[in-house]
């Protein structure tokens, strides 16, 4: 069996660097180039010594710990036990799902056959297995482990960030009620320009049952003033509450929003809920979040002023 040291000591190298960046990322501390490559270096090394038979006793548990130990002091320094612990915490868990993953896609791609190839008869009279795991496959593997491993954790993350400005929204029109999630948009500045009324933004299909059924599916395919005046003649409830407002898209092309004028809207946000008049509803045609998250973009103006549960009323 030939092996070749140095090839071992270089995917070694990577591997460790690789885990280290993200333990790093993980804790959010930012790792000098040369920390994280004189760490790795030091785990290169004690895989290399498996193949000096001298420097077997260094093959425990207790010195395999300890090893980990320096990895993460000569990576991240010192700090506080807090902020050390933390750390260890991260970089035992990403190694254990790093190495999970290896062997979890392994056993995925085996047949029945290299299974029962894989029996070994121990002295005992029991069973083993055999864990045959070819280098370029191990590394292979792992780096897209934990690049999966990171696109979860950010998805995560953004997603809890997300959550934060999310909350909830009730909407009531001529004794109809509607309510969904929505999100607070700290850059939204529509207004209607002759009121400065502010204008939050809603998906239309959840008022698709009280607007005209000719409108359904319209809303984001024609101009919002054709649409009104097809209702010349039609007997439409929430005729009076219509409004046009105006605004400038993402490629700057002036159009028209069709809003309804509501009787009260509620914004719950963090425990607090704000209850507003002054408001005006403007219908979107499409899907406002694509993973359903929510279907309002809530005007900050609604988030400010007094609480509903405070009787001096609101805005």
């Amino acid at each position: 069996m030939v092996v070749y040291i140095d090839l071992i000591f270089a995917a070694n190298l990577l591997i460790d660097a690789v885990l280290l960046g993200l333990t790093g990322w993980m804790v959010k501390i930012k790792i000098r180039w040369w920390r994280l490559w004189l760490s790795a270096l030091v785990g290169a090394l004690y895989v290399v010594m498996m193949f000096v038979p001298e420097l077997s006793f260094l093959y425990t548990f207790l010195i395999k710990f300890g090893l980990s130990l320096i990895m993460l002091l000569t990576a991240f320094g010192w700090r506080s036990l807090q902020s050390f612990m933390r750390n260890l915490g991260a970089f035992y868990i990403i190694n254990f799902a790093a190495a999970g993953g290896v062997i979890g896609v392994h056993y995925l791609l085996q047949s029945s056959g290299d299974i029962w190839n894989g029996i070994l008869y121990t002295a005992a009279g029991g069973y083993a297995y055999r864990l045959k795991i070819g280098f370029w496959f191990i590394l292979a593997v792992l780096l897209a482990v934990l690049g999966c491993y990171k696109a979860v954790l950010s998805s995560r993350a953004k997603r809890e960030k997300l959550e934060t400005f999310i909350g909830s929204v009730k909407v009531e029109i001529g004794g109809v009620s509607v309510c969904c999630p929505g999100l607070l948009d700290t850059g939204n500045r529509l207004y209607d320009p002759l009121t400065r009324t502010p204008v939050m933004v809603m998906e239309a299909s959840l008022w698709e049952d009280y607007l005209p059924p000719g409108w359904k599916g319209r809303i984001s395919q024609e101009g919002a003033e054709q649409l009104v005046l097809e209702l010349d003649g039609q007997s439409f409830a929430w005729r009076d509450r219509l409004r046009l407002v105006p605004y400038r898209g993402v490629n700057r092309s002036a159009s028209f929003m069709l809003a309804l004028k509501p009787d009260a809207v509620e914004v719950t946000l963090g425990g607090d809920t704000f209850s507003h008049r002054k408001v005006l509803i403007g219908l979107d045609g499409g899907t406002l979040s694509s993973e359903g998250a929510y279907q309002a973009i809530i005007h900050p103006d609604l988030a400010e002023g007094t609480s509903a549960e405070d009787p001096g009323g609101a805005a």
